[in-house]
């Protein structure tokens, strides 16, 4: 078991997708990781986006969505 949360990762940004046809990973279980996700660092920070019919794989509009939080998050690469 980790320790608290705290200094500079408190403030990390997080995006969680999830596929609400999901069969294998309810997604229940999403929405209470992104809870509890939400309780241990700023709840500000953390995105949690769901995909219509999108079942225990991703899609193309997820690796969109994907590629942009990258793209706000982390410097670019040279």
């Amino acid at each position: 078991s980790q320790g608290p949360i705290s200094g500079v990762n408190k403030d990390i940004a997080v995006l969680q997708c999830h596929g609400d046809c999901d069969p294998l990973v309810p997604l229940m279980f999403g929405s209470l990781t992104v809870e509890k996700l939400k309780s241990m660092i700023n709840p500000a920070n953390v995105t949690f986006k769901t995909y219509s019919g999108l079942m225990h794989s991703s899609s193309l509009e997820e690796m969109m969505d994907v590629k942009e939080f990258i793209d706000k998050h982390l410097p670019p690469v040279d």
